[in-house]
């Protein structure tokens, strides 16, 4: 096995540097992207309420009309 090698205390800090600046982009990417996320899910939720109800109505008017009288 190799000793380890000294690392540059410049190397050290780019690096401590490129972590603390990734995380903080990555909060403010979060913040920005979460609202609009939520949006979406709100409004598919939306479309998937009325698409239920349209289909409920046209299961409802299917049976309407295989149940007439008039078979």
């Amino acid at each position: 096995m190799v000793p380890p090698v000294q690392v540059s205390p410049l190397i050290k800090l780019g690096r401590y540097s490129a972590l603390v600046l990734g995380m903080a982009y990555g909060a403010k990417r979060y913040s920005y992207l979460k609202p609009r996320a939520e949006e979406e899910r709100r409004a598919a939720a939306e479309e998937k309420q009325r698409q239920e109800e349209r289909k409920r109505i046209e299961r409802e008017l299917a049976e309407a009309r295989d149940d007439s009288i008039l078979k």
